[in-house]
């Protein structure tokens, strides 16, 4: 069997999931614009390279055949044929041929088959031929008298097979039989070429078969063994002109032109069904099965071919080398090996069971490092020479002695006389795990731990004890860190870059150029390998791996990004590895296995984008299609689009990015994405035009699709609602205007008004402040009046006082005869008329009113009750009185008695109390 050790190209698989229809897969064509199209049990399925949709047949039945020519795609189901056509919004649109002969058509018949031949198509049931001339659109019926398995075209010429009859040639609308051979007449013929003048016959059953000169023989090649045992039930001649032959139920098998397999694929190498319904070669040369379950899509042409390990046998790949012939791969499962370039299955080498660390040619002798220690290995066998556990790597430090890394620390390795290798000793005073180790010379070393550092190491002369060591200046620990030699300078790699050993400086110096590499978040692993045949150094990065080598004219490195998927070896971060195996050709280790990558066939193919759909909407709307090929204008309110847009690369290892900008929006590219569609929300209005571009690897695309499309202004913006909004501005600025004049002449009014009232108001402040002064003024007056009459009622008081002293003292005189006329005069002084002038025109300025208005109230008061009153008026004490009216006190109460009873006072009121109120 083959398929334990094929290398084969990579396989994409598309479950009826994924494209969201039936399982079965009858027919697969490839239009102009390179999308793929399906017949498919739950009608035609067109495929973009992004996405996939279904368009259901007319009666709604299985879609049997289909083939696009030119812009039409021409497909057959049951009772109907007819063809569909692109519209400008990117859909399909069917038109019924069948149609036209509907009366025409035998009872459930199915079209299985599509032919073209110069202007006819050639709808194929399994009981006619319906030919349809493209220029008239006539149909023409060709009927067999026998079943029809299948017609062909060959040589522009059609044939087809009666069973029981023979083979057929279609030749001016007429059949005419070529061969009734046995084999023709009886078994099933899959398919015919015309190849050097003569028709070469694919069986189901039998393989292939040359008729020339009407002489039917077999071919006899290397694969007949093969074929007897496989029923074929498909297949396509590919461009190279080798065989991709469909079987009922094992799978693929590829074989070229000679003859010779050079593939056999079924569902144990990567197929998802073994049941070929159909096969088609696309124009980049890759293979689509259309099986009885899903699609799969073979890159032949890829630069990857893969071994994939399903029944896990041998494991994940750690290391591998070709030696002596033999290609050998260290798995976790042991070491394996098989003759170089052959597909014999790869047999496992006794003793070597378990963990496989390292392969490493040294002085024509390989070295395994496993997690048992260290082999030597020898052809098929195995010789355990350390029994040291876990040796990871080894590195020469002279012809005669290897220093090799373990768990444990660091081990020498020496050959003796005999060209034999042993354990010679472990260096003492070093014990960390020594995973990467690389020698500088002058017994100075570097060693990688990827979780405690990198460690400069001194040994002695003899490599028998460590002199010194301590951590490595200018680098710190890194995850998947690794330490490599190349071109005499030992490199270190993890995620903060590329540092190489600067001897004269004595330390690690940043490598800005290979650093480089791991931008844009590249970086997955530090792991480097040198490979001294091409004189490269091998990184690894997310979706890439790159080749460093010395440039051309100067000292500075040349770097090859080589797209390599992360879901060939995304498991192995830190444990990369990839050996070179033949010319061009390079081993990589993969978790299930290995692949095998061809730089000769890295080809930088340029794909075409388009834009395939574009749907505009208003908000809280749903989207409506667009016609892609006419721009539009449109209304502010539809200012929601969505654009989708894919290049058709249908290798799903390969992830092709896209990058768009709207101009009009934006300025600059947006990022780099998987996202093959993009929506716009709430556009404002203006003149846009969207373009995306696409990059797969580090090509781009060849062109960059566009569409411009104009929003037009909101009403509001529009220019009647400009004019009206001036016509508005106008009127409402008039408005205002008059508004304001009026405002402001009212209120010049009532400032002028409030200014007259404010002056008025401050006259009649001026006038009271006036009246006011005069006020305090005339109360000035008669406080000085009333302190005059005061002053002078006091007088009168003190000279009457003193007059009554002086006429008592004299009236006690004896001689009274002497004293009678000063006597007489005293008394003269008490009856002054003149003070109570003076008095009465004192109190009347002081009160100039109350004795007027006293004697209006009370006629009948003599002067002597006026001036009473007039001394209660100043609110004298009788004591007080007396002297004034020259009386006694008694007297002073007797007047006031009496001067109650003329002014008519009750006993209780208060006389004084009642002249104090007039």
């Amino acid at each position: 069997m083959y398929t334990s050790a094929q290398e084969i190209p990579p396989i994409s698989i598309f479950q009826p999931k994924t494209y969201k229809a039936e399982a079965q897969n009858w027919a697969i064509s490839q239009s102009q614009d390179k999308f793929i199209y399906v017949a498919n049990n739950s009608g035609l399925l067109e495929f973009n390279g992004a996405k996939w949709q279904l368009y259901p047949s007319p009666n709604e039945s299985i879609v049997r055949s289909v083939k696009v020519i030119g812009d039409k795609i021409f497909s057959g189901c049951y009772m109907e044929f007819g063809y569909w056509q692109k519209n400008n919004f990117g859909n399909l649109d069917y038109t019924s041929l069948s149609n036209k002969i509907a009366s025409k058509l035998l009872e459930d018949e199915e079209f299985w088959n599509i032919l073209k031949i110069d202007k006819w198509v050639i709808f194929q049931s399994l009981s006619r031929l319906y030919v349809y001339d493209t220029k008239d659109n006539n149909i023409d019926i060709i009927d067999s008298e026998t079943r029809l398995n299948k017609a062909f075209n060959a040589n522009e010429t059609i044939y087809f097979q009666g069973l029981g009859k023979g083979f057929f040639e279609v030749n001016n609308g007429k059949a005419n039989l070529i061969s009734d051979h046995a084999v023709l007449k009886e078994k099933i013929v899959v398919d015919i070429f015309y190849i050097d003048s003569k028709l070469l016959f694919l069986t189901q059953d039998n393989g292939f078969y040359w008729l020339d000169n009407n002489q039917l023989n077999k071919w006899n090649i290397a694969a007949n063994k093969a074929l007897d045992l496989k029923s074929v039930y498909s297949c396509k001649r590919l461009k190279d002109g080798s065989f991709v032959l469909g079987t009922i139920s094992n799978g693929v098998l590829i074989v070229d032109k000679k003859g010779e397999i050079l593939y056999e694929i079924n569902q144990l190498s990567g197929l998802s069904n073994n049941t070929v319904l159909s096969v088609f070669e696309d124009d980049e040369s890759n293979i689509w099965l259309g099986l009885d379950n899903g699609l799969n899509m073979i890159d032949f042409d890829s630069p990857f071919k893969i071994y994939n390990d399903y029944q896990g046998i041998i494991g994940t790949t750690y290391a591998s080398i070709v030696f002596n012939g033999n290609l050998y791969v260290g798995t976790n499962q042991g070491l394996f090996y098989k003759k170089q370039n052959t597909k014999r299955s790869f047999k496992f080498i006794e003793g070597t069971k378990g963990q496989v660390w390292s392969l490493k040619e040294i002085d024509n002798t390989l070295f395994c490092g496993h997690h048992n220690g260290t082999y030597i290995i020898e052809g098929s066998t195995s010789k355990l020479i350390s029994q040291e556990n876990g040796t990871w790597d080894f590195t020469p430090l002279n012809d005669n002695l290897i220093l090799q890394g373990n768990y444990s620390g660091l081990f020498v390795l020496e050959k003796q006389d005999d060209n034999t290798w042993f354990l010679r000793n472990k260096i003492n005073g070093f014990n960390i795990s020594s995973k990467h180790v690389q020698y500088a010379g002058e017994r100075l070393l570097f060693v990688s731990h990827e979780y405690k550092g990198v460690f400069k190491v001194e040994l002695d002369a003899n490599f028998m004890n460590v002199v010194h060591f301590g951590k490595a200046p200018g680098v710190s620990k890194g995850v998947n860190s690794s330490l490599v030699k190349f071109n005499d300078t030992i490199y270190y790699a993890y995620k903060y870059g590329i540092f190489k050993y600067n001897s004269k400086q004595d330390t690690f110096v940043k490598d800005a150029t290979l650093s480089s590499i791991y931008k844009d978040f590249e970086y997955t692993s530090g792991k480097l390998i040198a490979i001294k045949e091409d004189d490269q150094l091998w990184a690894f990065g997310t979706d890439y791996i790159y080749a460093i080598s010395k440039g051309s004219f100067d000292n500075n490195p040349k770097i090859e990004s080589i797209v390599f998927p992360s879901s060939f070896g995304d498991e192995l971060s830190g444990y990369e590895n990839i050996s070179k195996i033949s010319k061009n050709n390079y081993l990589v280790g993969s978790s299930y296995g290995y692949v095998v990558l061809e730089t000769n066939k890295i080809d930088d193919y340029q794909y075409a984008i388009s834009i395939n759909k574009i749907s505009s909407k208003a908000a809280n709307a749903n989207y409506s299609l667009l016609d892609k090929i006419q721009s539009q204008d449109f209304k502010y309110k539809n200012n929601y689009f969505h654009l989708e847009y894919s290049i058709p690369l249908f290798n799903t290892y390969y992830q092709p990015k896209y990058q768009y900008k709207l101009e009009g929006l934006h300025k600059d590219w947006s990022n780099w994405s998987t996202e093959t569609s993009h929506s716009f929300e709430n556009l404002p209005s203006g003149n846009y035009t969207f373009k995306v571009r696409a990059k797969v690897g580090n090509t781009l695309s060849s062109n960059e699709a566009s569409y411009s499309f104009k929003i037009e202004k909101p009403f509001y913006k529009s220019n009647v609602a400009m004019f009206f909004y001036l016509l508005g501005l106008l009127l409402f600025s008039l408005l205002m205007h008059n508004i304001y004049r009026f405002y402001y002449r009212k209120k010049q009014k009532k400032l002028l008004t409030e200014a007259a009232r404010k002056l008025e108001l401050k006259q009649l402040e001026n006038q009271q402040q006036a009246m006011r002064f005069k006020n305090e003024k005339l109360e000035q007056d008669i406080e000085n009046k009333n302190r005059e009459l005061a002053i002078s009622t006091m007088s009168l008081i003190k000279k009457n006082e003193f007059l009554n002293l002086i006429k008592g003292e004299l009236n006690q005189v004896k001689d009274v005869k002497d004293v009678k006329p000063v006597v007489r005069l005293v008394d003269k002084n008490l009856n002054n008329t003149d003070d109570w002038k003076f008095f009465e025109e004192a109190f009347n300025n002081a009160d100039k009113d109350f004795l007027k208005n006293l004697k209006a109230k009370h006629s009948n008061l003599t002067p002597n009750d006026l001036k009473l009153c007039a001394y209660l008026r100043l609110n004298l004490s009788s004591k007080e009185i007396a002297p004034l009216l020259n009386i006694s006190v008694k007297s002073v109460e007797v007047k006031r008695y009496r001067l109650r009873k003329k002014m008519n006072l009750d006993h209780e009121s208060s006389l004084t109390n009642y002249i104090l109120g007039i």
